[in-house]
């Protein structure tokens, strides 16, 4: 697995975490929605940053009441066709003002990167078999944007300038 950061293939120094496994007070750590939701105190108190990880079923709204003690966000994209983390991106940043690191994770193709950063997203788990090159040329891929998004990007029909 690639990871993108800011336009750069970068280390990951988080560890996903499952259910199942013991939490380190130092490291960088990405639980599941359900361990938190089950066990919340037992990530107090630690030195290692904290993410959470939301499946396309789990919506931002489970963790809105929390957003501030989390790192980092990933959002799971299962499939091609399953866009909800795009929503969920811009939910996360526009409505609940999330700061931190937002990761697109699972189904992360070349294609999509420009529009999943346009959306708030900041960080990528390439899938498997994308070009590395190809994908970080594809962030910046359009010079114009047609909508409003949670980018700092202006829309073309707000700069257009009539004559």
């Amino acid at each position: 697995m690639t990871l993108l950061k800011n336009g750069k293939v970068v280390e990951d120094n988080w560890r996903n975490l499952a259910d199942e496994d013991s939490v380190s007070v130092e490291e960088s750590i990405i639980i599941s929605l359900k361990r938190w939701q089950e066990s919340q105190d037992d990530f107090s108190g630690r030195n290692g940053q904290l993410g959470i990880r939301l499946e396309s079923s789990q919506k931002p709204e489970e963790i809105s009441a929390d957003i501030d003690r989390f790192d980092l966000i990933a959002l799971n994209f299962p499939a091609l066709p399953d866009g909800r983390a795009f929503s969920y991106a811009r939910i996360l940043r526009e409505r609940y003002g999330f700061k931190g690191e937002l990761r697109a994770t699972g189904k992360v193709i070349q294609d999509q990167l420009f529009f999943m950063h346009r959306c708030g997203f900041d960080s990528f788990e390439l899938s498997d078999g994308e070009d590395i090159e190809k994908s970080i040329a594809a962030l910046s891929s359009f010079s114009v944007a047609y909508q409003p998004a949670a980018d700092d990007i202006a829309p073309a029909y707000k700069t257009r300038h009539d004559s």
